[in-house]
């Protein structure tokens, strides 16, 4: 989707390249939301992290099972946006201040 808009990123598998702690709270400051806003739920329960869990624990147990995480997520100098629906990308690109 990006590269029909022409926008250089770089992607980055989270299976195998998962986002440290502090990434995830950078990323999640850049996104203006807490660690419970982008819980994948079903996976949670799945894994037995409760989604009540104190926003350290949640970020932590992000940072060990990264498919806990909602995604994609594109991040750039200025912000970033969670891609739910993926559409949302494009529609705020400039917000992120991603390179067209």
């Amino acid at each position: 989707m990006l590269d029909g808009h022409g926008v250089s990123y770089r992607y980055r598998e989270y299976r195998d390249e998962p986002l440290s702690k502090a990434e995830l709270r950078a990323v999640l400051k850049k996104l203006g939301l807490t660690a419970r806003d982008v819980l994948r739920t079903k996976d949670a329960a799945k894994h037995g992290v409760d989604a009540d869990a104190s926003e350290a624990a949640l970020i932590a147990a992000m940072a060990e099972e990264p498919t806990l995480l909602q995604r994609p997520i594109l991040v750039g100098p200025k912000g970033a946006v969670l891609g739910r629906p993926v559409e949302a990308l494009v529609e705020r690109l400039s917000e992120t201040g991603a390179q067209r």
